[in-house]
C-alpha cells in the first residue's frame, strides 16, 4: 500500500511561519535560520506567503479551503487535465532531452580541494540548507524500496504507468504551493522575476524545445506549466495509457502454484461435455506472452502499451526530476521550510528516486543536479545498500556532508 502523503495540510500550531527568520553560517559552512520574530521579512511586501484572513499559515490547497485538484482526470467538468496546468504561450510544445551547464569554476576547485570529496560539485557558499542534514529528514521512517518493488503478479508496463500517475500526482502538489497565487498582488512565488530561467542552481539550467525543435531557455515558471500540460497530455492518451480492463496481462507469480495441465479455449481437459477441446494459443500460462512474443517485442506489449511507451515515461520522469531540482534549489526555505513541508517534500522525492532508478527510468547521469543530496541519504541510510539509488551515490561525499552537520 502506497502511503498518502497528505501536503495540502498544515498544522497551523507548529508551522514555522510563526515566527521570523534570520540567515546565519553554521560551522560547517551550511545556510541556516536562526529564530527572530517573524519571517515576514523574506517577502518585501510584508506578508507571509499564503496567508489566510486569519493571519495563520493558509493550506496550500486550492482557495477555500478545497483540496489540491489532481491533474489526472476530468474535475468539474473539465474535458481533460490539459486545462488544469496555467495557460502560457504556445510557442515551446516539447521538453528538451539536453541541459545546459556551466562548471567553470569545477577544475579550479577540484585542483585546490583534491582532498574533498565535494569540490567536484561545485557548491555555494554557504551551501544549501538541505543539505544539512539535520533538514533531510522525512515524514515517516522505513524502507521506501517496499513501495517501489513491483508485486510479482503485476506486469512490468502496467507498475510503470502505475508509478508515473502517482510520483505526478505527488509532484503536482508541491508544484501548487509555488504557484498558488497570492490573494493581495496576484504574484506567485516562482515568477519571472524570482525565477527567470529553469534552473537547479548556478550549475545547471534546462530549456524547452519550441515548435521548430530549437532549445529555448524560459522562466522556470513557463517551464513547469509547460511539463505539466505535456504531462497530462501523454498520460490522457489511451493509445499511451490504455484504460481498458480487459487489455491488462498479469505476470506470473513464480512463487505460486504450477499450472497442472493445458487451458483450452472450450475448457480444461477435465470439463464435463468436453470431447474435442479447442486450443487456444500457448498450452501453458507459465510463459508470458512478453516472453512468446520473441523479436519486437517492449515493455508493456502484452498489456497493449505502444512501443514508444518506455521512451515517453522515461522522459516524464525526466522532467519530474528538473522539477523537483529546481523546488530544491529555489524554493527550499520559502515556501517549503516555512510551511512545515520540508519532510514531505524529502520523503516524495526520496521515493521518487528509488522508483525512477529502481524501474530503469533515470540514468545516474541524469541525478547530477541532486547528486549530493543523494549522497547524503546514501550515507545517513535513507536509501537502503540494495537499491539501485544507492549504487549511485558517493559515499565519501554523503559522509563529508554528515561531519559538515556536526553532531
Amino acid at each position: 500500500m502506497l502511503v498518502q502523503l497528505q501536503v495540502s495540510e498544515v498544522d497551523q500550531k507548529t508551522s514555522k511561519g510563526g515566527g521570523g527568520s534570520i540567515r546565519a553560517t553554521l560551522s560547517g559552512g551550511f545556510t541556516a535560520l536562526g529564530s527572530a520574530n517573524h519571517f515576514q521579512y523574506l517577502d518585501r511586501s510584508g506578508r507571509f506567503r499564503g496567508g489566510g484572513k486569519n493571519g495563520g499559515a493558509k493550506s496550500p490547497g486550492a482557495p477555500n479551503g478545497a483540496s489540491p485538484t489532481s491533474p489526472i482526470g476530468n474535475p468539474q467538468g473539465s474535458s481533460s487535465s490539459t486545462n488544469l496546468a496555467p495557460r502560457v504561450p504556445p510557442l515551446p510544445n516539447s521538453p528538451s532531452l539536453s541541459q545546459s551547464m556551466s562548471m567553470e569554476n569545477s577544475s579550479a576547485g577540484g585542483q585546490a580541494n583534491s582532498n574533498d570529496p565535494l569540490a567536484i560539485y561545485n557548491l555555494p557558499r554557504p551551501k544549501p540548507l538541505w543539505l544539512n542534514d539535520t533538514y533531510s529528514k522525512h515524514i515517516v521512517k522505513g524502507n521506501f524500496s517496499t513501495l517501489s518493488a513491483r508485486p510479482k503478479t503485476v506486469e512490468q508496463g502496467e507498475w510503470i504507468a502505475h508509478q508515473v500517475v502517482e510520483h505526478y500526482r505527488n509532484l503536482w502538489n508541491f508544484v501548487r504551493v509555488i504557484h498558488d497565487k497570492d490573494e493581495k498582488d496576484n504574484t506567485s512565488i516562482c515568477n519571472a522575476q524570482t525565477c527567470p530561467r529553469m534552473s537547479a542552481g548556478d550549475n545547471h539550467s534546462f530549456t524547452w524545445l519550441n515548435s521548430r525543435r530549437e532549445p529555448v531557455e524560459v522562466p522556470a515558471y513557463e517551464y513547469i506549466s509547460l511539463m505539466q500540460r505535456w504531462i497530462s497530455g501523454k498520460i490522457d492518451s489511451t493509445t499511451l495509457f490504455p484504460t481498458d480492463p480487459a487489455g491488462v496481462s498479469f505476470s506470473q507469480n513464480p512463487s505460486g502454484p504450477a499450472i497442472a495441465s493445458a487451458t483450452y479455449a472450450s475448457g480444461g481437459l477435465d470439463t464435463p461435455g468436453s470431447n474435442t477441446p479447442i486450443p487456444a494459443g500457448p498450452t501453458t500460462l507459465n510463459t508470458s506472452l512478453s516472453q512468446l512474443s520473441g523479436a519486437g517485442d517492449w515493455i508493456g506489449k502484452s498489456s497493449g502499451f505502444p512501443q514508444e511507451f518506455e521512451d515517453v515515461c522515461q522522459t516524464i520522469f525526466r522532467q519530474m526530476f528538473r522539477v523537483y531540482a529546481h523546488l530544491y534549489w529555489a524554493h527550499f526555505i520559502e515556501p517549503f521550510y516555512h510551511l512545515s513541508l520540508e519532510k514531505p517534500l524529502n520523503s516524495c522525492f526520496s521515493h521518487f528516486i528509488l522508483t525512477a532508478t529502481e524501474i530503469d527510468m533515470l540514468k545516474p547521469h541524469e541525478l547530477e543536479p541532486m547528486q549530493p543530496l543523494i549522497d547524503l541519504w546514501a550515507a545517513n541510510g535513507t536509501l537502503p545498500k540494495d537499491s539501485k539509488a544507492y549504487g549511485c551515490a558517493n559515499l565519501r561525499a554523503g559522509e563529508r556532508l554528515l561531519q559538515l552537520a556536526g553532531p
